[in-house]
């Protein structure tokens, strides 16, 4: 018999798909099974919705079990933000106190930083959040941190080539990442499945540039790695790279940056709107608050290559980085 899935089943299946947080995974699923046709040609599909919800309930009761501990959740301000992890002594706060200019609180023994710092990264008129955190050892990680990965638009993964114990290391970060359903790149084909499961986008900066040891550390470090990560040697010491490092950051984010300007006032340039790359005029207006989204009619655009200076354009218009907009409702 032809299951013959509805549409408002379809739509609640995609957003299963794309969701990336539990809570959007749960309420889609339940979606799914309120909209599936009931008959016997649904059968096997009605009970494999049912699994996945039951697991989903239990997955989040668990989580919620093993947070008795502190919960911190940081508020980027809108700008991007980019959890900064490692394991220990890798030079974590040195290299965010190089990228801001803030002064955290840098110890030459391990485990120094004990909660969330964030800073923020100023880069060619625009400004990225980084978040430093506790290290990441092989044998714990502060519960936390896995909200804070979750809810990152990226992380900043930074290993220590002066390290005797650069690959443990390593592998410690990865592994205390996966018990939390966190994944670097790409989810595993063994967990595609699972509720829960999230990829992040990520960089790893391979601090320590000056030691003796890095060269060598980082041929072997590469040779194991270079195929799933994309590595970039740096040195805080000597300040090897940092600009470029700042420039890969900027690059991984994939944000453009979108110029609010005011009737009859001149733009803000120095401090654009940061979007995801591909997103709409609509979206940039839902940035700045709903109610302006609601009402917005068109836009009046600037330094865009496909038309003259101060057209109009459609709400659907796609932003390209540095475009100026003036928004009517």
């Amino acid at each position: 018999m032809p299951a013959n899935l509805t549409h408002q089943f379809r739509r609640a299946q995609a957003r299963y798909r794309a969701a990336t947080e539990l809570r959007e995974q749960l309420d889609a699923l339940q979606e799914m099974l309120r909209e599936i046709p009931k008959h016997k040609g649904t059968e096997h599909l009605q009970a494999d919705i049912k699994r996945k919800i039951k697991v989903a309930k239990e997955t989040a009761r668990s989580t919620k079990r093993s947070h008795s501990g502190p919960s911190y959740k940081i508020d980027s301000g809108g700008y991007p933000q980019v959890v900064v992890i490692g394991p220990p002594n890798a030079g974590k706060s040195s290299l965010i106190h190089a990228l801001t200019g803030t002064d955290l609180f840098v110890a030459p023994y391990p485990y120094s930083t004990r909660e969330p710092h964030p800073a923020m990264m100023p880069f060619e008129r625009a400004r990225i959040q980084l978040v430093d955190t506790p290290p990441i050892a092989a044998n714990h990680m502060e519960p936390w941190i896995a909200d804070l990965v979750r809810a990152a638009d990226a992380l900043l993964v930074v290993m220590d080539l002066g390290a005797g114990d650069l690959l443990e290391g390593c592998e410690g970060v990865v592994n205390q990442l996966a018990r939390h359903k966190l994944f670097l790149g790409v989810v595993p084909e063994s967990h595609a499945q699972s509720i829960g499961a999230l990829a992040k986008r990520f960089f790893v900066a391979a601090n320590k540039w000056d030691d003796q040891d890095a060269s060598a550390s980082l041929e072997i470090f590469s040779e194991l790695y270079a195929d799933r990560f994309e590595i970039l040697p740096v040195s805080v010491t000597t300040e090897f790279r940092i600009e470029v490092l700042r420039r890969a950051i900027w690059d991984m984010l994939d944000v453009v940056r979108a110029v609010p300007k005011p009737p009859g006032k001149p733009p803000d340039e120095d401090d654009p709107i940061l979007l995801p790359r591909g997103s709409t005029v609509l979206d940039m207006a839902r940035s700045i608050h709903g109610e302006l989204a609601d009402h917005l009619k068109r836009a009046r655009v600037w330094h865009c290559k496909d038309h003259a200076e101060g057209q109009w354009v459609s709400r659907a218009h796609v932003i390209e980085d540095g475009e100026i907009f003036e928004l009517e409702t």
